[in-house]
């Protein structure tokens, strides 16, 4: 996450602190989104956020105190509640913390709560990045599972970077630059493609126009004010998932 790299540029002193500007989009070379991961036949008729805190609604997300992915999951939700309450954060606080109370468990990272959905059988909707919506359909829950997308949620952007002290003491930066920048050629972005992630080129967006569905998406920087600022309101101890989340 954005936030971790800067954390180690700050407190690291590992690479400069303005690395976001090395790459093109903020050195965010493809982008995902968080859609719902449910039964096949969408037995609960889960369709929008709305529908995760009703009552009897099990929904799977991880940890955002342990888990970047979740804090994805979080924003995306907290968005929603805000676009539908006049941008009011008491709303959105009381709308995130309505979903919590129907989250049975917390794994602590995206992975083990994908697993906890599609091979325990847990829950009636897992929130999920798309990539991992996508892969769990093809390899753990092919006809068992299905993807809902939500009428808004947030751009999820995964970053790079090179940390420079590192690899000037392993003479690898060349190389590691080059990899980070063959990631936005067209070769390399319809890898990111067929592994789910949504490609920035348009020429590729386009060819893989079919899997990616339009959706309204806003971003972190939009809604929240950055990273820095999120994760200290947030995710701190004491912050606001603190405040809301009673286990």
């Amino acid at each position: 996450m954005a936030y971790d790299i800067d954390a180690i540029a700050e407190k690291g002193n590992l690479l400069s602190t303005s690395w976001q500007k090395k790459l093109p989009h903020n050195s965010i070379p493809y982008t995902s989104t968080i859609v719902f991961l449910v039964r096949k036949g969408n037995p609960k008729g889960i369709h929008d956020w709305d529908d995760l805190i009703k009552p009897g609604i099990s929904v799977i997300t991880p940890n955002p105190k342990t888990s970047g992915g979740a804090r994805w999951n979080y924003l995306a939700a907290w968005g929603y509640a805000l676009r539908q309450n006049n941008n009011s954060s008491e709303k959105a606080k009381e709308f995130v913390s309505k979903l919590y109370k129907n989250v049975p468990v917390l794994d602590s990272g995206a992975r083990g709560a994908t697993t906890t959905f599609v091979q325990r059988g847990i829950g009636d909707v897992l929130i999920s990045w798309e990539n991992e919506a996508l892969l769990a359909i093809k390899e753990l829950g092919k006809g068992n599972v299905e993807i809902v997308v939500p009428s808004i949620s947030i751009l999820a952007e995964p970053p790079v970077a090179v940390i420079d002290r590192v690899a000037d003491r392993h003479g690898t930066q060349k190389i590691a630059q080059a990899y980070l920048e063959y990631l936005y050629t067209p070769e390399g972005q319809d890898i990111a493609a067929r592994n789910y992630y949504r490609p920035r080129l348009a020429s590729v967006a386009a060819k893989y126009k079919n899997i990616f569905p339009s959706i309204t998406l806003f971003t972190v920087d939009e809604v929240f004010g950055g990273w820095q600022k999120t994760q200290k309101t947030h995710f701190a101890d004491g912050g606001v998932f603190d405040q809301l989340y009673q286990p």
